[in-house]
């Protein structure tokens, strides 16, 4: 083995060694260490989607249990912090059009009111009033709903991905800070 290559492994080993810096996304927390419990109350529901907020509370726990750091409880008594939501809209509008003018894909928006308040200090810890979510989905054939109601009514699993996805992007939010 050339010197150069020695020095060149050496500095790669090193390098290794050292590490980058970089952690996976998701294993850490801004939360102060006292918060273990986390209660989340079921959402609100200003819309006229049936059912919305329960999906929407349910993924929410579901993706704050996923984390494995907290234990999460239904209610907003005994827990360290209190996970606040309302959904205030949902509105479906078509994002593309088949040859025939027909809808092929839909654009749904829903907008929420979250808020994670500190029990003990008594203190908002993340909040974001005007929380705005966006999720495409293929249009069902002979589906023309703008309505929410009417959409979801016709494409349950859609439902399902979009409070999944909420959830997910809205726990990221509030344990990685952003």
């Amino acid at each position: 083995m050339t010197r150069r290559m020695r020095n060149a492994a050496g500095i790669v080993w090193l390098g290794l060694s050292l590490g980058c810096g970089y952690s996976l996304a998701g294993r850490g927390s801004f939360l102060p260490s006292h918060i273990m419990s986390i209660g989340v109350p079921m959402f609100g529901n200003r819309t006229t989607v049936f059912n919305l907020e329960t999906q929407i509370t349910e993924q929410v726990r579901a993706e704050l249990i996923g984390r494995g750091r907290y234990r999460v409880l239904p209610e907003a008594a005994n827990v360290d912090a209190v996970l606040n939501g309302e959904v205030s809209s949902v509105t479906v509008a078509p994002a593309s059009f088949t040859d025939q003018q027909l809808a092929s894909r839909y654009l749904i928006t829903m907008v929420a009111d979250v808020e994670l308040r500190d029990v003990r200090d008594d203190k908002v810890l993340w909040e974001n009033p005007r929380m705005v979510f966006r999720q495409e989905y293929e249009a069902q054939s002979g589906s023309g709903a703008l309505d929410p109601a009417a959409f979801f009514g016709q494409d349950l699993n859609a439902l399902e991905r979009l409070s999944s996805d909420f959830a997910r992007t809205m726990v990221s939010a509030i344990l990685e800070a952003f």
